[in-house]
């Protein structure tokens, strides 16, 4: 999408008015008439189409446009493919139950938001994918907390914040890659540069989670031990089933892309859960499909394990397409790039350069709801900008994190909102003031750049 060329220049009235239009639209429709968020992002593909024709474009650049940004997620669309497989294997192999199983010996109600915070984190961190963890262990902290009676909004809050702190600090990550790269850093320093504004979110909000964690309570202790005794009763609890998880961090720390590493992993799973039960070859195509169904009888169980398969990811895939869609027209029609042009003419000071670029991700990631082309649209509009005003490019890559990566999951039609709220079942504006990392990273980064706090100018760059 980065490449589509724009076949307008609009006015920078036309260019705000159409982008407000756009995100009253998709507003209204999901808060007020709590919509499925298809349906406005289709109207407002139908307002850039009218927009367009009404200006002379010709119908057939708007559908080169339209198909183009469909196109920038293909590898998206596969990748989910493979984790909705992913998450039936891991069911069928007991992988997932294991977890959940394991996870009720180590976390109790005391403290519990503090403690998804923290492991949602370290297994971020290793394996450097925020979607894997939430597809995975989200997944088990949400079974936890539903057993528990605990609330499901603040524990999906944890664990988007812990699986994107990791997303962001890991070495692995391909948005920290991205981040680093698109602006010639170093990998590594740009890890240690953000964490002067990590570190800090990272203590604010293990703090606050660990206030807002209940207090222990006996009949929630009773509850997990029968909720744990229904797992054995599963028969698909054993140390072996962890192996799937051991071979998709080993595959992801020796840098094998992502689809080949999920497949081998649910390859593995699959050939372990002939252990546990004896599945027929057309029973396992059609669990990968369809999803794993926990037949159990205790309701509780069956609910949690009932997950996964392709035809899970089906509505996550046609609203990244149709998000995408929508992003190929506003840069076709020239919108994006208007008002990035305009915002870039105005800049003097390093204040107002890194508010602006802190701005401009987020603004990307409401208007467009990819993580990718916030960091890519942002890098390029401020690189030179930061250079004028003497700025590091390794400040542009951190705001580009801070304001960018971890900004996505908090947009309810970006593609890891609408990720997240399919796998965990909660939706993205329920968890999303309990995201506390998420939501304090743009602050603190902004906040750093008004007061000149930790930023390095180009003549200290250069000394080093």
């Amino acid at each position: 999408m980065f490449q589509i060329k724009e076949v307008l220049s609009p006015s920078i009235k036309e260019a705000f008015a159409i982008t407000a239009l756009i995100v009253l639209i998709i507003s209204v429709s999901l808060i007020q008439f709590e919509a499925v968020p298809h349906i406005p992002i289709l109207f407002a593909i139908l307002l850039l189409i009218c927009y367009g024709l009404i200006k002379g474009v010709p119908y057939y650049k708007l559908e080169k446009g339209l198909v183009a940004g469909a196109g920038a997620g293909m590898s998206a669309v596969f990748l989910f493919f493979f984790i909705g497989i992913l998450i039936s294997s891991w069911m069928m192999s007991g992988t997932i139950p294991t977890l959940i199983y394991a996870g009720f010996n180590l976390v109790t109600p005391l403290f519990f938001f503090a403690i998804v915070f923290v492991v949602t984190s370290i297994i971020g961190l290793s394996i450097g994918s925020s979607l894997t963890t939430v597809a995975t262990v989200g997944v088990a902290f949400i079974g936890m907390a539903s057993v528990m009676d605990i609330s499901l909004a603040i524990t999906a809050g944890a664990i988007v914040s812990g699986a994107f702190f990791g997303d962001k600090m890991s070495p692995l990550s391909d948005t920290t890659n991205l981040a680093s790269s698109m602006v010639g850093v170093d990998l590594f320093e740009h890890i240690r540069n953000m964490g002067w504004t990590t570190v800090p979110a990272f203590i604010i909000s293990l703090i606050v989670f660990a206030v807002l964690s209940p207090d222990s309570s006996m009949a929630q202790v009773d509850d997990v031990a029968i909720f744990q005794q229904g797992l054995l009763d599963t028969g698909a609890i054993h140390w072996y089933s962890l192996i799937p998880l051991i071979v998709l961090i080993l595959l992801t720390v020796g840098k094998v892309p992502a689809m080949m590493t999920l497949a081998v992993s649910s390859f593995v799973a699959v050939a372990i859960s002939f252990f546990h039960f004896s599945y027929s070859a057309a029973e396992v195509l059609a669990i990968l499909y369809s999803g794993f169904v926990s037949e159990t009888g205790v309701t509780d169980i069956d609910t949690l394990l009932s997950r996964g398969g392709m035809e899970s990811m089906l509505f996550t895939i046609g609203l990244v397409l149709l998000a995408l869609s929508m992003g190929g027209l506003l840069f076709t029609l020239g919108i994006v790039q208007c008002l990035l042009g305009k915002l870039e003419s105005v800049l003097k000071k390093v204040s107002s350069v890194v508010a602006a670029s802190a701005l401009t991700a987020i603004g990307i990631n409401v208007l467009i709801g990819e993580q990718y082309l916030s960091i890519l649209l942002t890098g390029q509009a401020f690189h030179t900008q930061y250079e004028k005003v003497g700025l590091a490019g390794k400040n542009l890559s951190r705001v580009m994190e801070d304001a960018g990566t971890v900004v996505n999951p908090l947009v309810p039609w970006s593609v890891c909102g609408i990720f997240i709220t399919s796998v965990l079942g909660v939706s993205t504006l329920t968890y999303l003031p309990f995201a506390f990392f998420c939501l304090l990273s743009p602050i603190l980064t902004v906040l750093f750049g008004y007061t000149g706090k930790t930023l390095t100018y180009r003549k200290a760059e250069k000394l080093q």
